[in-house]
């Protein structure tokens, strides 16, 4: 059944659900921005812990007890940085950029961990708010911010929608690398036989 229009919680965005199966099974999810929640309970109904983080946490009171589901009611924007923990298996942001948080989020993130990202990007302006330099990600930005991480892309879209709204947005699926195997005290490998 479809939400209504005035449920806070709303439905999976489209790109956090398509790439959803790329996180480990059972591995930890960190929900930044959380808002009303619909990732939070994406990725919980997948049987992931769910760390959810927002300064209001209200769209979420109906998880507060559930098992598997951490509330963090934090400023992100605050003059202290919050422990978000570490090691997660999946991170996901949508419709929220504090640029001081981005290269922190890659850290965060275990080996093998997935970081699913979508906001608003530069153009956006001419859809409505936001507006703001400040919110709208610039050209290419979660390109570069994968690039500097050493994550590896999976997908990356930049351009402008339709739905749900008209905006002008941008879009990116990144694994951080497994560590090399240590291939030290390995024995040579031997040349194959001459046909």
């Amino acid at each position: 059944m479809m939400p209504s229009v005035c449920d806070p919680r709303g439905q999976p965005s489209a790109w956090v659900a398509r790439f959803a199966p790329l996180v480990a099974r059972g591995g930890a999810v960190l929900d930044v921005a959380c808002g009303g929640g619909r990732h939070t309970r994406l990725f919980h109904g997948r049987g992931h812990p769910v760390t959810a983080v927002d300064i209001d946490l209200r769209g979420l009171a109906d998880l507060a007890d559930q098992p598997g589901v951490t509330l963090l009611q934090a400023d992100l924007e605050g003059e202290v940085p919050v422990d978000l923990g570490g090691a997660y298996a999946g991170i996901v942001v949508t419709n929220y950029l504090h640029r001081p948080l981005l290269p922190r989020l890659p850290t965060l993130l275990a080996a093998g961990g997935v970081l699913l990202y979508e906001t608003f990007a530069q153009g956006n302006q001419r859809h409505g708010r936001p507006s703001s330099p400040a919110f709208l990600l610039r050209t290419g930005e979660l390109l570069a911010l994968a690039r500097d991480a050493g994550l590896q892309v999976v997908a990356f879209e930049q351009g402008e929608i339709a739905l749900p709204r008209a905006a002008v947005v941008q879009r990116l699926a990144a694994v951080r690398p497994m560590p090399a195997p240590d291939l030290e005290g390995e024995p040579e490998p031997r040349p194959l036989p001459h046909a």
